[in-house]
């Protein structure tokens, strides 16, 4: 909070009142009274030129996604081991103003505009390595038991296979366009958090949709999006399991996941 004030401080934007909005892996806070929107991270393993160069490209494109700061220097500020984004407050509009079509349509216009991207990116597979990784080391997983292990360990292997060998059309996707990261405001859906960008189907977005979107969003596969839903699924059970997770009720809800993981693929 001191790194971000002090920055916003020497740009001229008096920040005497600070709001925590959110607090992942990110620190998202409100400056005030200028009313800015500042993201703060530690410098070590962040993407934050990545984000900022990209948001400024999608927006000249006309997509949907949150704008920088306008009083600052579009890039990253570094500041006592932290890295801090500047970014526009939206105050958000009244509740249920976007519809799960607003939704869908605001995300195909924000693929329409990454389509035409050449940027460096994982590709979706990184990803679910990722949750691999953790489910495969006991020691990074302690508390997971050895039948969930094996069904997370399967679920992730095998869909991601399937995924793959379809051989449907990939482009750059959001990574992760769940509710969480879509701001709903008076310009419509507005899209943020782009640090989790990947290559892959349109599925793969549409999965942290949502299923009324997915059903909404145009020549989306339905078979496909089925599979990376629960693939999706198996992703976020193994990150609850993380013995350094700080999700809030995390253990709980990884729990209730599993269950719904070994269900469906008992239906299978």
């Amino acid at each position: 909070m001191a790194a971000a004030v002090s920055i916003a401080s020497s740009l001229g934007l008096t920040a005497d009142d600070v709001t925590v909005l959110h607090d992942s892996n990110k620190l998202t806070l409100r400056l005030l009274p200028c009313d800015v929107l500042a993201r703060v991270a530690p410098v070590a393993d962040q993407i934050a030129e990545f984000e900022v160069d990209l948001a400024q490209r999608l927006a000249a494109s006309g997509c949907p996604v949150a704008s920088l700061e306008p009083r600052a220097d579009p890039c990253a500020y570094a500041r006592d081991g932290f890295v801090v984004t500047l970014w526009t407050y939206y105050p958000s509009a009244p509740p249920g103003e976007t519809t799960p079509a607003d939704y869908a349509d605001a995300l195909a216009r924000l693929h329409a505009g990454m389509r035409g991207l050449d940027v460096p990116t994982p590709h979706f597979t990184d990803r679910v390595a990722q949750a691999q990784h953790l489910v495969a080391h006991r020691d990074l997983t302690p508390a997971l038991a050895d039948a969930d292990r094996a069904l997370l360990g399967d679920t992730l292997h095998s869909l991601s296979q399937e995924i793959t060998a379809r051989g449907g059309a990939e482009q750059l996707l959001h990574g992760e366009p769940h509710p969480g990261n879509v701001l709903t405001t008076r310009d419509g859906p507005l899209f943020v958090d782009l640090e989790t960008c990947c290559r892959g189907p349109v599925e793969f977005d549409l999965a942290h949709a949502p299923e009324e979107v997915g059903e909404l969003y145009p020549g989306a596969d339905q078979d496909v999006l089925r599979a990376c839903r629960l693939l999706v699924l198996a992703m976020v059970t193994a990150w609850r399991w993380d013995r350094d997770d700080q999700y809030p009720d995390g253990r709980r809800m990884g729990t209730e996941w599993l269950g719904r993981i070994r269900a469906a693929r008992e239906r299978c």
